[in-house]
């Protein structure tokens, strides 16, 4: 038996695609306007993390 067969069995599934590409499109929204709305000092912090020896 597929795995497809026992989505069809499961009531309402059509809904889990929908909300996953929003939550999907909503975390990618935030990051850009986090990344957008971020000073330069903190951009520049963020890129020296990796580099820091602490």
């Amino acid at each position: 038996m597929k795995f497809i067969n026992y989505l069809e069995k499961i009531s309402g599934v059509s809904i889990y695609p929908v909300v996953s590409l929003l939550l999907f499109t909503a975390v990618f929204v935030l990051v850009i306007i986090y990344a957008m709305r971020a000073s330069r000092d903190t951009i520049a912090e963020m890129e020296n993390i990796p580099l820091d020896d602490q």
